[in-house]
């Protein structure tokens, strides 16, 4: 054999062990089920489910009503139960004290935060958050005579889907679900990131969630991280590294 192809046999063989082929030979989980956050829905994932199905990852992604702590862990916990596992559980922002919650479910091998809350049990996200100094973004959040919180059209391009192109903050704004202010001061009962494999991504220039909470939540759980340089919706803005690491958290 001549040294170039010698070369190009060698890439070959580095490329197969790559592809999405050899990746899913090394999958321990089979379902990757993704929660929103706040103030968005399952569309929030549109980037990286392509991803994680191109590697051999069967995907379901939540469309939680934001109504109460209880009613989007049902939902989850239903998405669960219909799911093939091993499932990874994945939540971002407010999702992250969804997972917490319904994680505690024998289906679930491992969890993924994706710049979320990650609340020990007793804890609500308010519990939480009140550790940190207030965001500049809080100002932007408004609430109806219901209870609801949405953010406003500002708050979504300066903070919410900072780093984002305008068209992109402008779906964002758009699809934005109504997110009721009970659901945040509920505690969970059970951290279910006590007993699971857990991953986390800090988004270094989020003004949603404090980094500095993020790295805190790291340290508690034990948790594998990566850091990535995104605003609040690192899965838009960075949707190959949160693939990346969702696939590592099946293997």
């Amino acid at each position: 054999m001549s040294r170039n192809l010698g070369l190009i046999f060698s890439a070959l063989v580095a490329f197969a062990s790559t592809s999405p082929a050899a990746v899913a030979a090394d999958l321990k989980a089979k379902t990757v089920v993704l929660v929103h956050g706040a103030f968005a829905d399952g569309s929030s994932w549109q980037k990286v489910i392509p991803l994680l199905e191109r590697a051999g990852l069967k995907v379901v992604a939540v469309q939680n009503p934001l109504e109460s702590l209880e009613s989007d862990v049902a939902f989850t916990k239903r998405a669960i139960r219909d799911a093939e596992e091993p499932i990874v559980l994945v939540g971002h922002s407010w999702g992250g004290v969804v997972i917490t919650e319904a994680g505690d479910d024998q289906k679930v091998r491992s969890l993924v935060y994706v710049a979320a809350y990650a609340p020990d049990a007793g804890q609500s996200l308010v519990d939480v958050a009140s550790r940190y100094p207030d965001q500049e973004s809080r100002k932007t959040f408004v609430k109806d005579e219901d209870g609801y919180l949405k953010i406003s059209d500002d708050g979504i391009s300066r903070y919410f889907a900072a780093g984002l192109s305008p068209d992109e903050q402008r779906l964002v704004a758009v699809v934005q679900g109504r997110f009721h202010v009970r659901a945040t001061t509920t505690p969970v009962s059970h951290a279910a990131w006590r007993d699971k494999p857990s991953f986390m991504v800090v988004a270094t220039q989020d003004q949603i969630i404090a980094p500095q909470m993020q790295r805190d939540q790291v340290k508690s759980a034990k948790a594998e991280m990566i850091e990535v340089p995104s605003g609040h919706v690192a899965m838009l803005s960075h949707p190959e590294e949160v693939a990346d690491l969702i696939v590592k958290a099946a293997q």
